[in-house]
């Protein structure tokens, strides 16, 4: 049956506030980056829950949150994750990734070593799920799961740089190890692994980071 509720949650501002809180998140926006060099001090439990509780509350296809969230703070997980991703890199950048995208790469210094995937006190590790299965067994699938998924992470990682943490998001290719060491079920797929943490102190970052496409290149107003 078809049921509805009351939208209770709404608040309106007036104008000059929105304008204001607009600007305000804009400012704020603009502070994240993306690092590669974390410290290991440690990050409460706590926040990292209201992070991707955050993060579950993205829009989602017929709101099926086609989502999971493994987050790992054991260091022998993080050593056997950081041990089977850099496998997968060195493989990508000494023979599977094309000269285009080792020529894109290059401006901002990665290579197929990864300590802060060991360093970092916490990998939130997103995985897609393509259906779930009902206590009877039963498959539900779940619709536009990937769009979905990738909503929830922007948002988790919104939420995690408003809490003061800096994140980097980690894709190596293949991820199926994942599942193995996490041991998540064949109906997830590895969507990417956020490292979350302090920022190492001293850390730099690309100067080329700091260059965002302009509003007139991003957007276009009809």
């Amino acid at each position: 049956m078809f049921k509805t509720v009351p939208f209770s949650t709404y608040v309106e501002f007036p104008l000059d506030e929105m304008h204001r809180r607009a600007h305000e998140y804009l400012v704020h926006m603009r502070r994240r980056r993306t690092i590669r060099e974390f410290s290991d001090r440690p990050v409460s439990r706590e926040i990292i829950e209201s992070c991707i509780l955050a993060a579950g509350t993205a829009p989602s296809g017929a709101n099926l949150q086609p989502w999971q969230f493994v987050a790992v703070a054991d260091a022998a997980v993080k050593h056997r994750i950081r041990e089977e991703a850099e496998v997968e890199e060195a493989e990508f950048y000494t023979s599977k990734a094309p000269a285009e995208w080792l020529a894109a790469l290059e401006p901002l210094g990665t290579d197929p070593n990864k300590p802060f995937l060991e360093i970092a006190p916490w990998l939130i590790v997103i995985f897609a799920k393509s259906y779930d299965l009902l206590p009877d067994g039963r498959k539900v699938k779940n619709y536009y799961a990937a769009e979905s998924v990738g909503i929830a992470t922007g948002m988790l990682i919104t939420a995690l740089h408003t809490s003061g943490l800096a994140t980097l998001t980690h894709t190596p290719s293949p991820m199926g190890f994942l599942n193995k060491i996490l041991g998540r079920p064949d109906n997830e797929r590895p969507f990417l692994v956020l490292v979350t943490g302090y920022p190492a102190p001293g850390v730099e970052i690309p100067e080329r980071a700091l260059h965002k496409k302009s509003l007139t290149e991003i957007a276009t107003f009809v």
